[in-house]
């Protein structure tokens, strides 16, 4: 019996590109663009609440609202009390005059109603000797929401009286001051330059980085393409 081995010929699968690699470099492909469309959108929010921002923080004041939401961010409010000296809290902070703390005092208003304000800054040395205006007083400011928890890595701390982070609630339960809305208003500065807290120091920042992150989603979706087209041309050649 004579036996025929069936040889293929070399150039048999020649032309031929697995599926799977396919399959991947498409998934890999529609990813990234998404990705890359996802920051597209972002950067046009994020201009979009810059600008909004912007407007609200040159916008005449208006009176400062029974409560607030994202939408009242850092807008430009007003109002009037008297301030409850005795049940202030001094909140660590890192400014551009250095480490100290914000000064956060009660505002009674004559509602019974009671605001947070941020009067401003006190270098260390100052924690005590600060000026406590008597009397019936009007503060300007911006609206922020409050930060709940603590700071990075350091929770606040009430029973010690170490506080990290402006949470409205947590101080409020501390000084046990009733009625107190879930915002504080960081106050203007002062018209004398020298007077302690120094108000005015809000940093109003927006990282926006989005059109980088774009462009490299964007980037690395062409590469795949780029390196899929390479890879089916060289298994086309004899």
């Amino acid at each position: 019996m004579t036996v025929r081995a069936k040889c293929s010929r070399p150039d048999q699968h020649r032309g031929r590109f697995p599926v799977g690699l396919t399959l991947i470099a498409a998934m890999l492909f529609a990813g990234l663009c998404a990705l890359g469309v996802w920051q597209v959108d972002r950067l046009a929010w994020k201009r979009d609440l810059i600008a909004r921002v912007d407007a609200r923080i040159h916008a005449a004041p208006v009176a400062a609202p029974e409560s607030a939401t994202k939408a009242d961010e850092y807008r430009r409010v007003t109002a009037t009390g008297t301030f409850l000296h005795d049940r202030a809290t001094l909140v660590q902070a890192s400014t551009i005059r250095g480490p100290g703390y914000w000064v956060l005092t009660p505002l009674r208003r004559a509602n019974g109603t009671t605001l947070l304000i941020n009067r401003g800054f006190v270098p260390p040395d100052a924690r005590t000797r600060y000026a406590r205006p008597a009397g019936t007083v009007r503060v300007t400011g911006l609206l922020r929401l409050t930060e709940p928890g603590g700071g990075f890595l350091r929770s606040n701390d009430p029973s010690a009286n170490r506080w990290y982070s402006r949470d409205v609630a947590a101080i409020a339960t501390a000084r046990a001051l009733p009625t107190v809305p879930t915002y504080f208003i960081d106050a203007d500065a002062a018209p004398q330059p020298a007077t302690l807290p120094i108000g005015g120091l809000t940093v109003i920042r927006f990282p926006n980085n989005h059109l980088v992150y774009a462009l490299t989603w964007f980037s690395l979706a062409a590469m795949v393409a780029g390196a899929y087209i390479l890879l089916m041309r060289q298994s086309r050649r004899p």
